[in-house]
């Protein structure tokens, strides 16, 4: 009998998390459907902390919106605490949805590339985990062919010293992050972190892409 038990209550939590993970997928296409429904596009970018590439994209002309998250794990609804401990798959990510008519891919593929070190494995500066490695979720086989393209001939070019250990794998999901994390420096500007490592990045940022930045000015 409570064999027949545990046995039900097993069958009833796989059937919940089957149906919690059709139900983000379903989300995800909704999500990508309406972006091109609009003439806009999604892509997904790992490169460390997610509070430094999503200060980054935000400052791009032609981004629609930026949302930080995970992606590339596999446990339902992950929270930070759980990435951190670089045990769950997911890398610290951001979604960009970006309008084709004014920014392309291959544009936010070089911002991407120039604005961290992709031939360092699972490591940004001083955060190390593989939930901080250098990875791009590809939306669609265009996008995996450019990245792809993109990544030989920069390999080819040795700009770096090292190979680049840039993951370029399919899109499988995404949660967004916490909401105290969404927009993050913007909201904590004299965070320690954000005062020593994102606001020279972002100065740097803005002198080598100064053509391709938002009018802030308003």
């Amino acid at each position: 009998m409570r064999l027949l038990i545990l046995l039900m209550i097993i069958l009833v939590t796989v059937i919940g998390c089957n149906e919690s993970t059709s139900q983000n997928q379903a989300k995800d296409k909704e999500k990508m459907d309406e972006a091109r429904d609009k003439g806009f596009e999604l892509t997904t970018f790992g490169s460390g902390c997610f509070w430094c590439t999503e200060a980054i994209f935000e400052r791009v002309k032609g981004v629609i919106s930026v949302e930080s998250g995970y992606s590339g794990g596999k446990n339902e609804n992950p929270t930070y605490e759980e990435v951190c401990s670089g045990k769950t798959g997911y890398a610290e990510v951001v979604q960009v949805k970006f309008d084709t008519t004014i920014i392309s891919f291959d544009e936010l593929l070089e911002i991407f590339w120039k604005t961290h070190d992709p031939t360092t494995l699972n490591k940004q500066g001083a955060d190390v985990g593989t939930q901080y490695r250098s990875v791009i979720f590809y939306h669609t086989e265009n996008q995996k062919l450019k990245a792809e393209s993109y990544k030989t001939e920069l390999n080819n070019a040795h700009i770096w010293n090292n190979e680049i250990v840039t993951e370029i794998v399919p899109f499988i999901n995404f949660y967004s992050a916490e909401k105290y994390h969404q927009n993050y420096y913007e909201q904590n500007p004299n965070q320690g972190y954000c005062s020593f490592v994102i606001t020279p990045k972002i100065e740097k940022f803005e002198k080598v892409f100064k053509d391709k930045l938002k009018d802030r000015s308003n």
